[in-house]
């Protein structure tokens, strides 16, 4: 009796341990599957997001040739005034008198008392010296989503503007007496996160010091808050905020990515001022800053030609912009900065006067310092995802940090699924502060608090306003983030329709319009050069038969994009061309626009589609840009509206219902990525 008691127990207990095993490994698949979604949609973001700056330097660079090109033949001006200037905000000449020149001007165009405040204004009011009351009546108004008017916001600037210039290029902060330091990493126009630090961990006081490590603007639309914020409060504590440079602190990048359109909105009359003195401002940053002589807090990273005693003795401000060489750029990639290129035997290379040879070094630092990621490889290699900086290896941060006998490095540029990262044997911290960077609920914000063991302590969040998405689940989450980011590769895929089309028709030899998986990825891989894992994401994008033969064309069935001044579909091919860049064609729309009025003349609208044209190698018919113009020119006056422009592009159904939306508010089911 006993026995079969026993033996009937263990066949339970036998039948509990498979279950339990079954349901682990189950579980275990889920979780698998929730994160292979969960990289890939992050793939998804961050390949989109390093195209849109490696798009940016190669128009940059387009410019940079065509000044070069106007410069060895004077006999041809076309296109100059909009190359000349582009390119003089890129770096400052040597000689002092027109420095000097230059900056009398500027300081005198943005006085900020020649600007009036209307009785009507109830705004927060700044006067010199800056006291931590004025700085908490700054915060309120803030909160309050006033805005500051004009003539303070001139006035921040030109006392941060003498506070920087006094200071060196590398800072040094001790915690022997504050005891901690917290150290913040891109913030990019995310008020909401340098609220939830601030009532985290405090406002800046003498104990309670703080490095933001740069990249303060453009993306988030409260730009322009961030950066008056976080000036006044190193205006406040000059000895106790410590403000790096990051590669967004940049006007070139300001032009493409948003904060000279956010200035623009809020404060148009006074635009112009604001942007140029912003533009100067961010020119006298500091590049990076060391803590207790151990650990280094530098915006990128660093490269096996960093010197930080170099570093020290170079005149930053001459860079407005990091995205030009000082020097013809096939020089430029040459070298020349090495302690062993003395030996270079390369004529061209020798051919640099020591004037220009000091410069590239000086740039080349500057560039490696605010724009290089961290790999996993041994090496330093240029940084081709991005178009700019290095990508340095576990040797190369090792070999700097011993050579300046420091310990850690400490940098952002990139955004972490957590809001930090580990990296190069825990010799490389990144720390990224701006949560929900992609789209809400893709990522943490996090900052490092060190204290006199200088050992990092993590404290992440993420901003909220919703409560319904506090609730959220991780899968809820991913979902969200999933939809919104495969949103965005479709409309990459539309926007790319005429090339992809071209390219799969050479393929299908027998006009069956359908190809191969293989054929088809390395067809999407070779228009769009976004390296995502395409077979993975091929059930999301494209209809498969039977036979696993791709029918390519159903990429596009969904969707077509129309412009509302234009008779003229995607067909066309002009449409599509112009909704594909669009964000290049901003860029030129800016550049020609030097009083950031949002307008320009029609003959200016056809200049800027005839300089896309040439740097994309595409042509766009005079004719049909010609036409696009006055259609455009509503009321006939000769100006075009370009932001009612770029804002015109939709995507229709076929039905030619508006599909458009916003992003952060995409809607529907995307299903799993598998």
């Amino acid at each position: 009796m006993g026995c079969g008691t026993s033996k009937s127990g263990m066949k339970q207990s036998e039948k509990s341990m498979k279950a339990a095993l079954l349901i682990q490994k189950w579980y275990r698949r889920y979780q698998a599957r929730l994160e292979a979604r969960r990289r890939c949609t992050w793939n998804i973001f961050q390949s989109i997001e390093y195209s849109g700056e490696q798009n940016q330097l190669k128009l940059y660079n387009f410019f940079d040739d065509m000044l070069t090109h106007l410069q060895m033949n004077p006999e041809s001006n076309q296109q100059s005034n909009v190359a000349s200037n582009m390119l003089s905000i890129s770096t400052r000449p040597h000689e002092n008198g027109s420095n000097s020149n230059a900056e009398e001007e500027l300081l005198k165009n943005t006085d900020p008392s020649r600007v009036k405040v209307n009785a009507m204004y109830k705004g927060a009011k700044l006067t010199a010296p800056m006291t931590s009351e004025q700085l908490t009546w700054l915060i309120e108004a803030y909160r309050n989503k006033e805005l500051l008017h004009a003539k303070y916001v001139l006035f921040v600037l030109h006392e941060t503007r003498r506070m920087l210039k006094r200071r060196p290029n590398i800072s040094y902060v001790s915690t022997a007496i504050t005891k901690q330091i917290t150290v913040c990493g891109d913030l990019h126009g995310k008020l909401d996160d340098l609220f939830i630090i601030f009532h985290k961990n405090g406002l800046p006081s003498p104990d309670n010091p703080y490095i933001f490590n740069g990249d303060f603007v453009d993306r988030g639309w409260q730009s322009v808050e961030v950066t008056i914020l976080l000036f006044c409060c190193s205006l406040v504590y000059p000895n106790d905020v410590f403000l790096n440079r990051g590669n967004h602190e940049d006007h070139v990048m300001n032009l493409r990515y948003g904060f000279v359109k956010e200035i623009m909105s809020k404060y148009k009359e006074h635009a112009t001022k604001i942007v140029r003195l912003f533009e100067d401002v961010f020119s006298w940053l500091p590049l990076a800053t060391i803590i207790d002589n151990k650990i280094l807090v530098a915006h990128g990273g660093v490269s096996d030609t960093t010197d930080l005693d170099y570093l020290k003795t170079i005149d930053r401000h001459r860079f407005l912009s990091c995205l030009r060489p000082p020097v013809d750029r096939t020089l430029a990639q040459m070298g020349g900065c090495r302690e062993d290129d003395e030996e270079d035997d390369d004529a061209d290379l020798h051919s640099i006067n020591s004037q220009d040879r000091n410069d590239l070094c000086a740039w080349r630092q500057v560039l490696d310092l605010l724009w290089s990621d961290p790999k996993n490889q041994k090496g330093c290699t240029p940084n081709t995802f991005r178009g700019g900086g290095t990508y340095f290896g576990p040797d190369v941060t090792e070999a700097v940090l011993q050579k300046h006998r420091l310990d850690l490095l400490i940098r952002s540029h990139e955004c972490k699924q957590d809001g930090y990262e580990y990296t190069h044997n825990d010799k490389v911290l990144t720390v990224f502060s701006a949560s929900n960077y992609y789209e809400m609920g893709s990522n943490r914000g996090a900052y490092v608090k060190l204290g006199t063991d200088l050992k990092p302590h993590i404290v992440q969040y993420m901003a909220t306003k919703d409560s319904a998405n506090r609730k959220l689940t991780i899968q809820q989450r991913i979902s969200l983030n999933e939809t919104s980011a495969l949103s965005t590769l479709r409309t990459m895929l539309i926007s790319y329709q005429l090339d992809l089309c071209r390219h799969f028709k050479n393929i299908d030899q027998t006009n069956e319009g359908k190809i191969t998986v293989a054929e088809w990825c390395a067809g999407v891989e070779e228009v769009l050069q976004l390296e995502l894992p395409w077979r993975t994401l091929r059930h999301k994008l494209v209809k498969c038969d039977e036979d696993g033969m791709i029918e390519y064309a159903s990429a596009f069935d969904q969707f077509k994009i129309m412009h509302k001044f234009s008779e003229q579909d995607s067909a066309s091919g002009i449409t599509e061309t112009l909704y594909r860049n669009k964000d290049s064609l901003e860029t030129i729309f800016r550049i020609i626009d030097k009083d950031n009025s949002g307008v320009i003349t029609n003959d200016e609208f056809e200049e800027a589609c005839s300089l896309l044209s040439k740097h994309i190698g595409l042509q766009i018919p005079k004719e049909q840009a010609r036409d696009l113009a006055k259609c455009i020119d509503i009321n006939k006056d000769g100006q075009i509206d370009f932001n009612e422009f770029l804002e015109a592009f939709r995507l229709v159904d076929p039905h030619g219902k508006d599909l458009t939306v916003s992003h952060n508010q995409q809607n529907g089911s995307s299903g799993e990525i598998t």
